[in-house]
C-alpha cells in the first residue's frame, strides 16, 4: 500500500502528502493563520475532527469560523461535552445520558443521584464557572474506537447504566467511538469535536433553565433533568442572541394573549385551546380571509368526520407509522357496571383523525371522476387530534387539538407543475398580505423509511423543483434550499419557512406531491383513453394550523395587529362624562360602518383610559370631551405614536373603514 496520499483542495489544487496526515498539519504547511483559524475539516463533505489522520485519497476543505452553520455545530456540541464533564465533576454519581446541539444552542440530559434530586436553576451560574474551568484548562479532545464489550463493561463498572443500555443496542459492526477531555473524562460519541475545549470562548455561553425530561423520550422510563444552554462563537454573537430571547420574552404569545385576554389553557383540556370572544374574532377574520383565498383559488370546501374506523387508517398507512400519535377509541358502549372493564377485549378500535387526507380521497372516490374533472381542489378548515406528550405543549404554538387550513388537489400527471406553481403564487401573496414580507422555500426530499418506488420519487421531487424554478422561487432571495431525508414517508415536500419580526422562522406551509395514498385507497379517475388512472395527490396547507398561526402573529406583531385584524378596532373614551351620549353615538356610527368599536365613559381620569388601551393594543382611541361633542369632532391616538389628530367624527370613520378593511378587499 502506497505511503503516499493525495489530497485535494477547494481551489482544486492537489497536494501529496504521508498517509497518516491531519488536516491540522496540512492547514500548518498552509500558514500559520489558517492553522489558528481552522477548526475542522470537511472529507469529501463529511465534517470531520481536524486532528483525525487521513486515510486515503480525499477531498479536503477546512472549516473555520467563517463556516459559521458548521463552526456553530461544532462549538455547540463541545459545549454540551463541557457541561457533562463540569455537572460530572460538581456531582459525583451524576450518570450522563445524551447531549446534542440545538437551533440556539445545546442541551445534556442527566441522572441526578437520589440524594441530590433534579438539578434546579439556581446551581446554573455554579455549574457555568466550573465550565469555563474546562476551557480555560485547553483540554485535547481526542477521539477514539472501543471494542463493544469493553466499552459496555467500562460503563457498567461506572454505573453509567444509560449508556450501558444505548452502546448495547447500538447495530453489531458499528463502530463505537468515545471522545476523551484531557487524559480522563469521556463521553460515548460519533463526533466531530474541536481540537481541544480551549478552541471555545468562555465568554460566549450561557446555560438558561432546567426541564424535566424522559430516557429516550418515553415517559415510560426513567425521569431525568434536563440543562439547556445557548452557545455561540463569540461575545458579541450571544450577546445579540440574548437581546433576541429578551425581545422574544416580550412578545411570548401566552404572556400576550393573558394581557389582551384573547385564550387560555387549562389541564382539564390538555393542549386544547378555550378562546376568548377577542381571541375568536381574530381567529374568525383569519378564517374569513383564508376562505376569500381558496375561493378565488378554485377550491371546493368540504367537512369531514371526526371519527373513522382503524382499518381505514390501516389502509391509509397511517396506523402502522403514526399510532403512537393517534387518540384511539373503542367502537362499543363502555361498561356501565361497577365491576369489570369499561371496555371489552372484543371491542373494535376508531381513532380521532390526525390528519384529513384520508376522508378527501373517500370524498374524491364518490363518483366517477373523469380527467375532464381535473384538478379537483379540495379543501378542509379540517379540526384534528394528535396526542402529543404534556412535555411537548407550547401554548397555542403546539397542542392536541388543532385546525388546518388543509387543502388536496387530485390531478393528472402533466398538471402537477402548473398546481404547485400556483399554490406557490397563492401562498407568496396570502403571506404578504399577513405582515410577512420574507420567507425561504425548502425542497424535503426522500427519508429512509419511504412508500413507493426510486422511480416515483424521481419523479415527484422533480416536479416540486421545477414548480419552484417556474414561480421564480428557486434562487437566494426566497433562501432556496434542498434537505435530504426530510420528506414524509409518502412524498417529498415543499417547505415554506416565515422569518418573523425579530428574526425568528417558523416552517408554516407546505405542499407534498403524492402517488403513494391514492394508490393505498384506490383513488381513480377515467382517462382520455377510456382506462382508469390514477390521481395524484397534492398535500397543502399556507397556515399550517390556525391556532400555531395566530400564535406566530401575535408575537410577530407583539400583539399590535394590523387593524383590520385586530379584536377591538377602535375606543371612544370620554374625558367628562357630559361626553358621554357623544362617545356612544360615535360607536354607533364606527359600528355601522363595519368598525369593531367600543365606548370608555367610566369615571376616570383620560391618562389611566390612554394608558389601559394600549396595554390591550387597540389600534386607535378617539377622545372626546365637551368640545369634540360640541363641534363633531375625535381626538384620535394612533397605538405606537406619539401626540394626537383632530378630524370630524365622519372623516375619521372613513379613515378607519380604510384600515379595518381586509387586505386582500381593498382597492
Amino acid at each position: 500500500m502506497s505511503q503516499m496520499i493525495r489530497v485535494t483542495l477547494p481551489d482544486g489544487s492537489a497536494r501529496e502528502v504521508a498517509r497518516g496526515t491531519t488536516p491540522a498539519q496540512i492547514a500548518a504547511d498552509i500558514g500559520p493563520g489558517l492553522a489558528k483559524a481552522a477548526l475542522a475539516a470537511k472529507i469529501d463533505g463529511e465534517l470531520r475532527d481536524i486532528m483525525r489522520p487521513l486515510e486515503e485519497d480525499t477531498n479536503l476543505a477546512l472549516v473555520t469560523s467563517r463556516d459559521e452553520a458548521d463552526a456553530l455545530e461544532l462549538v455547540r456540541h463541545d459545549f454540551a461535552h463541557v457541561l457533562a464533564e463540569a455537572v460530572q465533576n460538581l456531582f459525583p454519581g451524576t450518570q450522563i445520558t445524551f447531549g446534542p446541539s440545538t437551533n440556539d444552542g445545546f442541551y445534556y440530559d442527566f441522572a441526578p443521584t437520589a440524594e441530590h434530586g433534579p438539578f434546579r436553576d439556581e446551581e446554573l451560574p455554579l455549574i457555568e464557572e466550573e465550565m469555563r474551568k474546562i476551557i480555560a484548562a485547553d483540554l485535547p479532545l481526542t477521539r477514539e474506537v472501543w471494542e463493544r464489550d469493553r466499552l459496555i463493561a467500562k460503563w457498567q463498572a461506572e454505573g453509567e447504566t444509560f449508556k450501558a443500555e444505548w452502546a448495547h443496542e447500538l447495530p453489531q459492526g458499528e463502530e463505537l467511538t468515545v471522545y476523551r477531555s484531557g487524559d480522563g473524562w469521556m463521553d460515548m460519541c460519533r463526533g466531530p469535536h474541536l481540537a481541544s475545549t480551549g478552541k471555545l470562548d468562555p465568554a460566549a455561553f450561557k446555560l438558561t433553565r432546567v426541564s424535566g425530561a424522559y430516557w429516550r423520550g418515553d415517559q415510560k422510563n426513567a425521569q431525568l433533568s434536563r440543562i439547556y444552554g445557548t452557545g455561540w462563537l463569540n461575545k458579541k454573537q450571544l450577546a445579540e442572541h440574548l437581546v433576541r430571547l429578551e425581545e422574544a420574552a416580550k412578545r411570548d404569545h401566552r404572556k400576550i394573549g393573558r394581557e389582551m385576554d384573547l385564550f387560555h389553557l387549562q389541564e382539564e383540556a390538555h393542549g386544547s385551546v378555550f378562546w376568548h370572544p377577542k381571541g375568536y374574532r381574530i381567529y374568525r377574520e383569519l378564517e374569513a380571509y383564508m376562505r376569500r383565498a381558496i375561493d378565488g383559488a378554485g377550491y371546493q370546501e368540504v367537512k369531514t368526520p371526526q371519527v373513522m374506523d382503524a382499518k381505514q387508517w390501516e389502509q391509509s398507512g397511517h396506523w402502522g407509522k403514526y399510532r403512537e400519535n393517534m387518540f384511539v377509541i373503542p367502537d362499543e358502549v363502555p361498561n356501565i357496571e361497577d365491576e369489570g372493564p369499561l371496555v371489552s377485549d372484543d371491542a373494535e378500535w376508531m381513532a380521532l383523525k390526525p390528519m384529513n387526507c384520508p376522508a378527501h380521497v373517500l370524498i374524491f372516490r364518490q363518483g366517477m371522476k373523469s380527467y375532464r374533472d381535473l384538478p379537483l381542489r379540495m379543501a378542509e378548515m379540517g379540526c384534528c387530534h394528535r396526542n402529543e406528550p404534556h412535555g411537548a405543549l407550547h401554548g397555542i404554538m403546539r397542542v392536541r387539538q388543532f385546525t388546518q387550513d388543509d387543502g388536496h388537489i387530485f390531478c393528472r400527471e402533466d398538471q402537477i407543475v402548473e398546481e404547485v406553481r400556483a399554490f406557490c403564487e397563492l401562498l407568496d401573496r396570502v403571506y404578504k398580505q399577513l405582515g410577512f414580507e420574507k420567507y425561504a422555500v425548502k425542497l424535503a426530499l426522500r427519508p429512509d423509511m419511504r412508500f413507493g418506488t426510486e422511480e416515483m420519487w424521481d419523479k415527484a421531487e422533480a416536479e416540486l423543483r421545477e414548480a419552484v424554478e417556474r414561480a421564480g422561487m428557486a434562487n437566494d432571495d426566497y433562501g432556496w434550499e434542498e434537505l435530504p431525508g426530510e420528506g414524509a414517508f409518502y412524498a417529498p415536500k415543499l417547505e415554506f419557512h416565515l422569518t418573523d419580526a425579530i428574526g425568528r422562522t417558523w416552517q408554516c406551509g407546505t405542499i407534498q406531491s403524492d402517488r403513494v395514498m391514492p394508490e393505498r385507497l384506490d383513488a381513480s379517475y377515467i382517462g382520455e383513453d377510456g382506462e382508469r388512472h390514477r390521481p395524484v395527490m397534492l398535500h397543502r396547507a399556507i397556515l399550517g394550523t390556525y391556532e400555531r398561526f395566530i400564535g406566530i402573529l401575535i408575537e410577530h406583531f407583539a400583539g399590535r395587529f394590523p387593524t383590520w385584524l385586530a379584536p377591538v378596532q377602535a375606543v371612544v373614551a370620554t374625558i367628562v362624562s357630559d361626553a358621554d351620549d357623544y362617545a356612544k353615538d360615535a360607536v354607533a356610527q364606527l359600528v355601522a360602518a363595519g368598525i369593531r368599536a367600543e365606548s370608555d365613559v367610566r369615571n376616570e381620569k383620560i391618562n389611566y383610559k390612554v394608558r389601559e388601551h394600549s396595554l390591550a393594543k387597540v389600534p386607535y382611541l378617539l377622545v372626546v370631551g365637551n368640545r369634540e361633542a360640541e363641534e363633531g369632532t375625535v381626538a384620535i391616538r394612533t397605538l405606537g405614536q406619539d401626540g394626537q389628530r383632530i378630524m370630524p367624527l365622519a372623516e375619521a370613520i372613513a379613515m378607519l373603514k380604510g384600515e379595518a378593511t381586509p387586505p386582500d378587499l381593498r382597492d
